[in-house]
């Protein structure tokens, strides 16, 4: 066997190193390092585990979510493609009861927002909560008397229920006394802790609610949520591995914690720093999350969607396929608040969009 130049043998070793390195750079981030967005967000079906909400609101994990269908008796569910309509039984089984009272209300049934991803965590798109299968959004526009199709579902627009012209101020066109009922049936159900809407549709209520006025204080004003509204139920009882909010202050909330609303404040843009170096983004990892998500995001899904679709009084499963799609961004910053709820926040969110714009 003829002898090695070394000048041979050191390029050899220098190619190999080389073609190492280049093995290490195309292989994909370890889960703990990517954004937990990604992960979740890649997961079609719920892990087949016993239910379980795991963390808090903006910081968590749900395991054995069911699916509601995305068709009831007095609901229909909206944005199928973001395959969102998942949850933790206990809410699925709320947004059943609350479409049937709507309907005793003279409401049409509820067109369903977001509610959560299969096993939810944080979203590729839109919000910072609606992580552990206790928050849903529901539409202000009423739900027509015919079944969307799965494109009129994804493309219909939002209706505000505020007047653009004017600040703050919702529209007297749209705004309804069965708009102001339908908010106040939402937050009479003892396992709701908040309702969030717009300040403007919060002061509309101050003004003109004739009903049991304990009940407003659950009713949160937020940024945005001037074309749908935010319910939030409780950490289930017995639920340790649930992170519970602050209770809400005593009150209607039709005080200065609402005024404050209404102030410059709230809406005014932050004062760039002299200097200031850009701010990297920043993304929630796995390893930002409770312990028990990674077991949630690893564990077995179930053999098909109609497997763990909700079936309740009357609800009928589609299981129709959708492929995963995007959805209307909002700044995570309002969603911050939402986590935060307090009285009068000591940080100022910056809202986006402003509401009149």
């Amino acid at each position: 066997m003829l002898p090695v130049h070394p000048l041979i043998s050191r390029l050899t070793t220098c190619l190999i190193a080389a073609g190492l390195a280049l093995t290490a750079l195309a292989q994909p981030l370890a889960a703990e390092e990517r954004p937990a967005k990604e992960l979740f967000g890649a997961k079609r079906l719920p892990a087949k585990m016993a239910t379980a909400s795991y963390g808090s609101y903006a910081k968590g994990c749900i395991a054995g979510a069911v699916a509601i269908p995305t068709d009831g008796p007095a609901w229909q569910a909206m944005r199928l493609s973001r395959n969102r309509r998942w949850g933790h039984p206990q809410m699925i089984a709320l947004l059943e009861e609350f479409s049937q009272d709507a309907q005793k209300l003279g409401w049409p049934g509820l067109l369903l927002g977001d509610i959560s991803q299969p096993r939810g965590g944080p979203m590729l798109s839109g919000h910072a909560s609606h992580q552990v299968g206790l928050d849903a959004d529901i539409w202000f526009t009423p739900m027509p008397d015919r079944r969307l199709s799965a494109q009129e579902r994804d493309e219909l627009p939002f209706t505000s229920m505020l007047d653009k012209s004017k600040f703050l101020t919702v529209d007297s066109r749209r705004w309804t006394s069965t708009h102001a009922r339908l908010v106040m049936k939402a937050a009479s159900y003892p396992q709701v802790e908040r309702v969030f809407v717009n300040p403007a549709i919060k002061r509309k209520l101050c003004d003109t609610w004739q009903g049991d006025r304990s009940l407003l204080g659950k009713v949160r004003p937020i940024y945005g949520h001037d074309e749908h509204f935010h319910i939030r139920i409780k950490c289930p009882e017995g639920a340790a591995g649930c992170k519970p909010q602050a209770k809400v202050a005593a009150g209607d909330g039709c005080d200065a914690s609402l005024d404050w609303w209404f102030t410059k404040e709230p809406w005014a843009k932050p004062k760039p720093k002299k200097d200031a170096k850009p701010v990297k983004p920043w993304y929630l990892t796995l390893a930002n999350l409770p312990k028990a998500c990674s077991a949630v995001l690893a564990g077995p899904s179930p053999a098909s969607e109609q497997e763990v679709t909700y079936q309740g009084n009357g609800g009928t499963s589609t299981a129709l396929a959708f492929s995963s799609g995007g959805g209307e961004s909002a700044g995570r910053t309002i969603e911050s608040v939402i986590a935060a709820d307090t009285a009068l926040p000591a940080i100022v969110p910056i809202p986006i969009p402003r509401p009149f714009q």
